[in-house]
């Protein structure tokens, strides 16, 4: 007969990561990018909706597709005034001036920036993603599409058996653009030896290292070098 107070064996689950873990990874991207290269609040809705397939729609769009340990794509669907709040932000945040900056939201510039944006998003995403899975996933280039029409088109990423779904994100003003994701239905499942990866910041590696030049005091001329190639060090270059 089995004690009562004998203590249960304990038997640790194994860490499973699936694809809502993948796309909380993404969305987590989104706002973090956006909010950093704009320099304002780019907010996340707290529930994710369950979608029958991904496209495209008006009035501009951008999508990547990611393929290697596995396989997604990647939607970006801006409303016309959204866009031109991340285009705003994005370009006076780097020191444009306002009465210099594109009116329309058709505008070569916009769909420019949204590109550009949209590829900083998913190079952060992946490489958040590599470390975190320790497996290698790779990006195409953003293809960015300008409608002014009730327009919608739908992507073929080759997925058989795909896991869609869709995310609700808001700029400053509380204009909406909504992610929609679609990977494949798999999982990973770490070993009893898995440990995370941390992953670098350039920003707090180039800070430390300013703090650790200030306090050594003025280096001499022949050191500089040495100084080069530990920086180059930390940054993993």
């Amino acid at each position: 007969m089995t004690s009562l107070n004998q203590p249960e064996s304990s038997v640790e689950s194994p860490i499973i990561v699936g694809p809502d873990d993948i796309l909380l990874e993404l969305c987590d991207s989104v706002s973090c990018v956006l909010s950093r290269a704009c320099h304002k609040p780019v907010r996340q809705a707290q529930m994710v909706q369950n979608i029958q397939h991904t496209s495209l729609k008006p009035d501009i769009s951008g999508f990547v597709v990611f393929e290697g340990g596995f396989t997604g794509l990647v939607i970006l669907n801006f409303s016309a005034d959204a866009a031109m709040d991340v285009y705003r932000d994005y370009m006076m945040s780097m020191g444009m001036d306002e009465a210099g900056l594109a009116m329309r939201y058709t505008s070569d510039e916009v769909s420019d920036s949204v590109g550009e944006l949209m590829n900083q998003v998913v190079g952060d995403f992946i490489n958040r993603i590599n470390l975190r899975l320790q497996s290698s996933v790779e990006q195409s280039q953003p293809k960015v599409l300008t409608s002014g029409r009730q327009l919608t088109i739908s992507i073929d990423a080759g997925l058989q058996t795909p896991i869609t779904k869709r995310v609700a994100f808001y700029t400053q003003n509380n204009n909406t653009f909504y992610l929609e994701y679609a990977m494949e239905d798999t999982e990973f499942v770490a070993t009893k030896a898995y440990i995370e990866e941390a992953a670098h910041d350039p920003d707090s590696v180039l800070a430390n290292h300013q703090a650790q030049q200030a306090t050594a005091g003025g280096n001499t001329a022949g050191g500089g070098g040495d100084d080069s190639d530990a920086l180059l060090s930390e940054l993993g270059l």
